[in-house]
């Protein structure tokens, strides 16, 4: 719930407000198209820490020689800047809430928010404080309510649903990679395998280290993993039907009376009032101060992970500032970093756009890394890629990466 809620963030919110402002109902197809791709990347992440007790930066280590190594850092490089963007624009969207619920300026919330996150996670709280971050993301599930009762023409939202109306412009292309980069976002990888770990460091059967399914009795081990995939699956399609109902909320509503230009999360929510009224208005605006608050500790975790991981450093939550002085440090960087970025007053939608688009090019080459650690028998074990994960895996690095070069070929950047 936790990958999937962060991965309705404001960046998602607003890039599919954006989709379904501009384009009508001509993007609702991604969300049926990613749904499987994204829960199988996200399941075989979730199962390279199941398998091993290790993060994807350690067992990168393991599978790839010196030159691989420096490649995955330059990208997990990219990824951090990629991050601290998001987390940027991600603080000014919990300002422009807080804004919106005439609580105050939104650079003051904007700097609250980045301070007050990091100075909870520097002290170790991110366990505590995302349980209650997980209760600010329900009202997201308010855009079904206003889906349901904004649509009138379900027979063409059952169409566009199942056949993809593709226009081939470099503005929808461009839109496209977007959409997908932020559904299918390379931070994520890294984080549901560190959050497994995490929750398999509290377990009982290792003390303080994970112990990975190979060292449990067939039952636990079985177990385990169904729950886990569970796990996956459940949070994925909560994620994709609150990007589905964003799309379809916003085709119905925005869409139809040619409000085609959505500059922030908080002004899509601001344009729904005169078609949901002032409550859901105001719901919105505290679903993606919650996702946003949510996201900012996931995005800043997640390339200080890989980056740890990868230098052979310590890394997690449950470690402390003594024990990994590398990811805490990175950690803060990209949240303090991304908190002083946000005060430049750059346009909060260009830069949404702009992030999605470069984790949705990134995404190839990571899923390539992904994929290459989880075919490999001797890291593990029984538990490595069946066909299914390997089919679906494979397609979901194809399709990002012909969306990339799609994007190149037709000068969308």
């Amino acid at each position: 719930l936790v990958t999937g809620a962060s991965d309705d963030d404001p960046s998602g919110i607003a890039t599919y407000s954006q989709a379904g402002a501009q384009f009508g109902l001509a993007f609702i197809w991604t969300a049926l198209v990613t749904f499987p791709l994204m829960s199988a990347v996200q399941e075989i992440c979730d199962r390279t820490a199941l398998a091993t007790g290790e993060g994807l930066g350690e067992l990168a280590v393991k599978r790839f020689h010196r030159t691989g190594r420096a490649v995955l850092g330059v990208l997990l490089i990219v990824l951090i800047i990629a991050n601290a963007l998001n987390i940027a624009a991600d603080v000014v969207a919990i300002g422009s809430g807080m804004t919106l619920l005439n609580a105050g300026p939104t650079w003051l919330w904007a700097l609250l928010a980045g301070g007050t996150i990091t100075f909870l996670l520097v002290i170790g709280s991110f366990a505590r404080i995302a349980l209650v971050f997980k209760v600010l993301c329900a009202p997201l599930l308010a855009y079904v309510v206003v889906a349901i009762l904004g649509t009138h023409q379900w027979g063409q939202v059952v169409s566009h649903t199942f056949i993809p109306h593709i226009q081939f412009n470099k503005t929808y292309l461009a839109l496209l990679v977007a959409v997908l980069g932020t559904t299918i976002s390379p931070y994520l990888f890294f984080w549901q395998s560190a959050h497994r770990i995490e929750e398999m460091r509290d377990a009982p059967e290792g003390g303080n280290e994970p112990v990975p399914l190979k060292r449990l009795s067939r039952r636990k081990a079985g177990k385990k993993e169904r729950m886990s995939r569970l796990d996956v699956f459940t949070g994925m399609a909560f994620s994709n039907i609150v990007m589905f109902a964003i799309i379809v909320a916003t085709a119905q509503t925005l869409h139809i009376h040619h409000l085609t230009h959505i500059q922030s999360a908080a002004q899509a929510a601001k344009a729904l009032r005169p078609f949901a009224g002032r409550f859901a208005s105001a719901i919105f605006a505290l679903g993606f101060i919650g996702s946003g608050l949510l996201a900012v500790p996931v995005l800043a975790a997640s390339g200080s992970v890989g980056m740890a991981g990868l230098l052979g450093r310590e890394w997690g939550f449950s470690r402390s500032i003594r024990q990994a002085p590398v990811f805490y440090g990175l950690l803060a960087l990209g949240t303090v970093g991304g908190t002083a970025f946000s005060l430049l007053h750059v346009n909060p939608i260009k830069l949404l756009v702009l992030v999605a688009v470069i984790n949705g090019v990134a995404a190839a080459p990571f899923l390539f890394v992904v994929m290459r650690i989880s075919s490999s028998h001797r890291l593990m074990g029984k538990d490595v890629n069946g066909l299914t994960a390997n089919i679906l895996g494979w397609l979901t690095a194809a399709i990002m990466a012909a969306a990339a070069i799609a994007l190149f070929a037709t000068g969308g950047l």
